[in-house]
This record gives C-alpha cells, structure tokens and sequence, in this order.
C-alpha cells in the first residue's frame, strides 16, 4: 500500500516559475459608461480575466471574486449597472423578460394549451385563452373551440407573440391578444445570435416602395428570430380598414409578385450579412443596407458574397469610426 499526498504550491522549487501572472484591473470607469456596455465601448473579456476589484464594485451574472478581484467566468461584453459588474456571453440561449416580443414555433398541441420552440432555454406556452379567436369575437372558451385548436394554430406553424408571464418551472406564458400577433405568412425566417437584437420602443419595421411594390416588413423578436414578408398597408397591421380578421390563422401564402420576392430576399440577405459581421440591428441600418445593395446596382434577389458583404459592413458601420 501508498498513498499519494499532495504538497503545498509554495513548497515547490518551481512554484513561482509556473503560477500564472495575474493581470491587472481594467479601470472600469474609463471604459464603460453609466448603464450598459452599449452606452460606451464594447469592453470583451475572456474567462479568468480579471475585471476590476472587488472592494469597488459588486459582481453579477457572468463574474466571480478571487483574490479581492472580479473575475469573469465567460467569453463575453461587459455590462455596468452603477456599482454591478456582469458579463454578457458573447453565445448563450435567449433570456426572456416580460413585455419581450418573441417568434416561435409550434411544436406540440396540447390540452387547452400550445407549446412553442422560442429559442430560450425550454420552450415556451401559450394557452388557448390567450389567443384572439377567428373574427376577433371576444368570448369565454367553450369546449368547441379546444377541438378546433390545430385549425388555429398546428405544429410548425410560426407565430409573433408577446411574453406575459412567467410559470414556477420558469416556463415563458405567450399571448397573442394583439391585432399585431398571431400566425406569420408571406415571408422566411432568420435564425441570428439574440445578442444582435436590442430591446427597442417598436419591434415592427415596415419598409416602403420602392422596397417592393408594397414593401417588406421586418419583426425583430428578441429571442434572435427575425421574420422578413411581403409589405401590409399600415391600416392593416394596426386592425383596421383592410385588416382581414377572418383570415388570421389561415395556412396559405398569399400570391407574391416576383419584384416582391426579390425584395424580401435583398432585405433578408442585408439582415444576415450584418448578423455574420457581429454588428446590432436597427431599422435604420437595414433600411440603409437595402439602399445601399440597389445604389451598387447589384442584380436584385441574388446573394451577397462575402467580398460585397465586408464592403456594405464597412461603408454601413465602420467608415464612420
């Protein structure tokens, strides 16, 4: 029999020779501004980089204390709320909030209840009650209207719904008691990082002709899925005159135009050529990246290669820095 003991790092010759050099604190205050790290540079740090001290400020999500330091335990972008240091992954799963505007999926009917696939860390449900019914009657859910269910909304459908509520598992709650949520048609989905997509006064960007004949619009869920369709009349996304309320959970694409398809790719091409260069989304830059693809007399709807990408990235976003 042995036995095997450890001996104490400073006992060993070599001890000072292999410890790792601890580097020293950044000075948070010239790097980030008051709020978050969009409000200043975009600090990134690497796991097991020392932050700044513990004796200043406070850790959170993201960080850990060693040796009177914060110390981050994620690839990712700073964030500084007053005193609290944390960590944003620069990968992780989408971290809902309520009030946020989602796009899911529909993977299982349930009794009296929907489950969706948000991207989040488990699925999403949205319950019977908290859908319009066809038409936009407003009554209590009778027993009928559990059997017709998959008429409503079946598996694979998409849908844009706002988060409500929360359940103890944790278990996002949907709604879709909104004339502007419901089933999704006429358009493609693009699945991109969340982190791209910031938490805005409006999710919903119509872009007019001569974006198409009648436009594009673009969602912005927060969960990282972007749904790009045919153009609607601003009366018609808001409920009223042309709004076809019998028709909201109806399963066939509307006949869209040639012109219109090469505008729904351009814009959803100028979306994912952003996403694949790191940079945050707004209207106004893909409004700008559309212009900027038809002011480059490129052949509408074809797709962008990479050397055109780094040039729209750079004239979009970089050329001003």
């Amino acid at each position: 029999m042995f036995k095997i003991s450890r001996l104490p790092a400073e006992t060993l010759p070599y001890a000072d020779a292999v410890r790792a050099p601890v580097a020293a604190p950044m000075d948070i205050d010239d790097d980030l501004g008051e709020g978050t790290s969009l409000g200043g540079r975009r600090t990134v740090v690497t796991p097991g980089e020392v932050i700044t001290s513990s004796k200043e400020y406070m850790r959170g999500h993201g960080t850990y204390v060693e040796d009177d330091n914060v110390v981050s335990s994620v690839a990712g972008t700073i964030e500084r709320v007053n005193k609290l240091i944390s960590v944003k992954a620069l990968k992780s799963r989408y971290v809902p909030e309520v009030g946020d505007l989602v796009i899911g999926r529909i993977v299982e009917v349930g009794a009296q209840r929907w489950r969706v696939e948000a991207n989040a860390r488990q699925d999403a449900v949205l319950m019977l009650s908290s859908v319009n019914l066809p038409g936009g009657v407003q009554r209590r859910r009778v027993e009928s209207d559990a059997l017709k269910m998959r008429e409503f909304l079946a598996e694979g459908d998409l849908l844009v719904a706002e988060v409500q509520a929360f359940f103890q598992d944790g278990a996002m709650s949907l709604h879709t008691r909104s004339l502007k949520y419901g089933k999704l048609r006429n358009g493609q989905l693009l699945p991109l990082p969340p982190r791209l997509v910031r938490r805005l006064k409006s999710h919903f960007y119509h872009l007019p002709p001569p974006c198409g004949p009648a436009g594009v619009d673009v969602i912005l869920g927060l969960n990282g899925y972007v749904w790009v369709s045919l153009g609607t009349s601003q009366a018609s996304r808001e409920g009223g005159e042309g709004f076809d309320a019998e028709g909201v959970y109806r399963n066939e694409n509307d006949e869209i135009d040639p012109e219109s398809r090469q505008a729904i790719t351009d814009v959803a091409n100028v979306i994912t050529t952003l996403a694949n260069h790191d940079v945050p989304l707004s209207d106004a830059l893909i409004s700008e990246g559309y212009q900027w693809l038809r002011a480059a007399d490129l052949e509408p709807g074809a797709p962008i290669s990479k050397e055109v990408g780094d040039r729209l990235v750079y004239d979009l976003v970089l050329a001003d820095e």
